[in-house]
């Protein structure tokens, strides 16, 4: 069998700015989540599974909130909907100690010219997110929040692992994961955590928390897909005043969306092995960010901005409801009517970092797609117990048989193109990329690659890979009028500046990559790779977008595993100024992502990044 890869190419602004926008997150059942690695570290380990299983990070405290260590399988009691599971294993977690984290591997560095999405994070247990969010803080509770993070950060327990975001009128990357402490304190005193003092729109109250709504869901989204490539439980610690959802009915629930897929054998085992179902390990920690009750009279009698305190003491008890829900639907623990912020973060690095990890078995295989309650007690006087609520019981032979048909609906329109023979797959040459008409691409909704790709956008890594960049020394310029040669998408203005030819191959992990396989055994799956240049502004110069649709058989696909996927570009960028290249591969099927952003200038003339 032949592996074919097809390639297009379209100018990506137009493309994207078609996008269909909707609304909403779902919840659900995920594939086993793998540890983020760098592109093409060798073969996964082989994974045998028997039936569908369910993974949940458990945490266990006493009554003092502390937490309970040393426990077996049999002090646990599992139920889903109220029939008893049997645990099939069980693995205890605790906070690494900076000797622990010293003696880990650092990732070796890149190669000149080359740039990844890859993070290393060394504490692989778990990782603590602080999200200052100022959509919905009062601004006299914002200044004292940050003072608060830094008090915690100058006596910060050693080995942590942090990374600070802040959301105002978009979700915005302040430090990613370090245990620095130096590093964490210069970005929590920097500017970068100013918020933006524009308000999300103008107009009346309805649509102003509609908007704010929509701010938060997206936001959410794209902090959910930079954090799926790490390893291990992720304790989103979010300073909020509300969640601004109440009026509109329903809470907001888990915002973090369950990637599904299938997870196959491994290469030479053609068993058609089933799908471990990975329950979402980001776990959300509500704060108040209000702090106590800041002097509001909370009696009927009493009064509040205008409000009789009855309406006021309601307001909040809905807010303190919605953020008790998002608590509880991910395995978080809510925080109010405190000032000890410091200590909150505190307490839950301590907490949320010494966990269990508990397999079942589900014994209920009828997957329609409903709502599945799990209840895990403990037989520890006291013990309380925090974890995921439930999950969403997907039908994957149903997705499976639609994607199959997806695919022999092309097959049948001879959407292929010959690509690399199979007996060099130990070597797959780089796809080139192809003009496409109008109309060949595929439509996601909002807070999708769309919103991946824009300039200073939280940078996804649901799909990790590396971009190995080589200049042309030459500098070119068109005479006016000129016609642009064909794939060149200089924007008006900049069609007549000089110009160098930047040659970027994408390498990119296709181990998260979702994958079909037929009843033939070979694999099906497309691929995007795009690239926008940009001013420092934000304003886009340049742009590329490669769709490359994959099938493989199985000696392909595991040449691919160690090598990743290629696909090389060819993109004009202008001399003079300062720009910046924004790069992402987007699996079309599975909806996973990565991004990552550089300045120009750190691309070193008469140099090849690797394999280039």
């Amino acid at each position: 069998m032949t592996s074919v890869v097809s390639g297009h190419r379209k100018e990506l602004l137009s493309a994207l700015s078609s996008l269909v926008l909707l609304a909403g997150v779902s919840g659900g059942v995920a594939q086993t989540a793998p540890q983020q690695a760098p592109p093409h570290a060798g073969p996964t380990p082989t994974i045998s599974v028997t039936a569908r299983e369910v993974l949940l990070d458990v945490l266990v405290t006493d009554a003092a909130g502390h937490p309970v260590t040393g426990l077996t399988p049999k002090d646990f009691t599992v139920t889903e909907e109220g029939a008893p599971q049997t645990i099939r294993r069980l693995e205890e977690h605790q906070l690494m100690a900076d000797a622990e984290v010293a003696r880990l591997q650092a990732t070796p560095a890149l190669p000149p010219n080359t740039f990844s999405n890859y993070t290393a994070v060394l504490n692989t247990n778990a990782s603590t997110v602080v999200l200052l969010d100022a959509l919905d803080t009062p601004i006299t509770s914002q200044q004292y929040l940050r003072e608060q993070l830094i008090a915690y950060l100058k006596n910060m327990q050693p080995g942590a692992s942090i990374a600070i975001f802040q959301l105002d009128t978009e979700m915005r990357l302040i430090q990613g994961f370090s245990s620095d402490q130096e590093a964490l304190l210069a970005a929590a005193e920097s500017k970068r955590n100013m918020p933006s003092l524009e308000r999300p729109i103008h107009g009346n109250r309805t649509i102003y928390e509609q908007t704010k709504r929509e701010i938060l869901r997206d936001g959410m989204q794209m902090l959910g897909r930079y954090l799926a490539g790490f390893p291990g439980r992720k304790n989103l610690i979010w300073f909020t005043g509300q969640v601004p959802l109440t009026i509109f009915g329903g809470g907001l629930g888990n915002p973090f969306k369950d990637s599904f897929g299938v997870v196959g054998g491994s290469i030479g085992d053609l068993s058609d092995l089933t799908d471990a179902l990975t329950i979402s390990r980001v776990a959300i920690y509500p704060v108040d960010s209000r702090g106590l009750d800041d002097g509001f009279d909370m009696s009927p009698a009493g009064g509040a901005h205008g409000h009789s305190g009855a309406s006021f003491a309601s307001r909040m008890n809905n807010d303190i409801y919605d953020l008790q829900a998002v608590a509880e639907n991910t395995g978080g623990k809510a925080y109010f009517n405190t000032n000890g912020l410091k200590d909150v973060i505190a307490e839950v690095v301590r907490n949320g970092s010494n966990y269990y990890t508990l397999a079942y078995a589900t014994t209920n295989t009828q997957w329609d797609g409903q709502y599945r309650h799990i209840k895990i007690a403990v037989n520890r006087p006291g013990a309380h117990v925090q974890h995921r609520q439930g999950y969403y019981a997907v039908n994957r032979d149903a997705v499976e048989q639609r994607q199959i048909a997806a695919i022999q609906k092309r097959a049948a329109r001879g959407g292929n193109a010959p690509g690399v023979d199979a007996s060099q797959a130990g070597a797959p040459e780089p796809v080139a990329s192809e003009q496409t008409p109008a109309g060949v691409l595929v439509h996601h909704p909002k807070g999708g690659f769309q919103d991946a790709m824009v300039l200073g956008a939280v940078p996804p890594t649901e799909i990790v890979f590396t971009a190995s960049l080589k200049p042309d020394d030459a500098v070119q310029k068109f005479e006016k009028k000129t016609p642009l040669p064909q794939g060149n998408y200089l924007q008006a203005g900049w069609e007549a500046k000089p110009f160098r030819i930047d040659t970027i191959l994408f390498n990119a992990d296709i181990h998260r990559v979702k994958l079909t396989q037929s009843a033939d055994g070979v694999r099906h799956g497309t691929l995007e790779f795009a690239t926008i240049v940009y001013t420092q502004e934000g304003q886009p110069v340049n742009s590329l977008l490669s769709t490359a649709a994959v099938d493989l058989d199985d000696a392909t696909y595991g040449a691919l595993l160690r090598t990743g996927m290629p696909l090389r570009q060819e993109v004009a960028i202008p001399v003079k100024g300062n720009y910046f290249l924004r790069m992402g591969v987007h699996d079309v099927a599975g909806d996973q992502m990565g991004a990552l952003e550089i300045p120009v200038d750190q691309v070193k003339l008469g140099v090849a990044g690797k394999g280039l």
